[in-house]
């Protein structure tokens, strides 16, 4: 589960690399796969001179505050079927004002139950749903 002050891997190509949640978005003290917080970038890719013309995407940096989807929990997720499922870490995806992955590529594997939360996008860009 996600609270405040948890630190959460960044997975997409967005720029950031380490984010800290600042608020749950729901009208509860903890925070599951599939659901939005908001965080605050603890660590960013350097943006240098070169890539900054290059890059069409937000220039994401150290201290910006935006809003993200958590897609892994080290805490076990329940199955309707009752298995459980756990990830060596929690991560999260960075998204935009319309809700849509900030970034264009996501690195790394996400949890199935953001398919039965209507984030079709997310599972979309995944390399593999677990």
């Amino acid at each position: 589960m996600i609270q405040m002050k948890s630190r959460l891997n960044v997975i997409d190509n967005s720029g950031a690399l380490v984010a800290e949640c600042i608020k749950v978005l729901k009208n509860a003290k903890w925070a599951s796969v599939g659901d939005e917080i908001v965080i605050a970038v603890k660590k960013a890719r350097p943006i240098s001179e070169k890539t900054a013309a290059n890059m069409s995407a937000a220039k994401i940096r150290k201290g910006d505050v935006r809003r993200a989807l958590i897609v892994r929990t080290k805490k076990g997720i329940r199955r309707p079927d009752g298995r459980v499922v756990t990830f060596d870490d929690n991560a999260c995806v960075l998204l935009n004002n319309q809700r849509q992955p900030l970034g264009s590529r996501i690195l790394g594997l996400v949890a199935a139950e953001l398919r039965y939360k209507n984030w079709a996008k997310v599972v979309s860009l995944a390399p593999k749903v677990v």
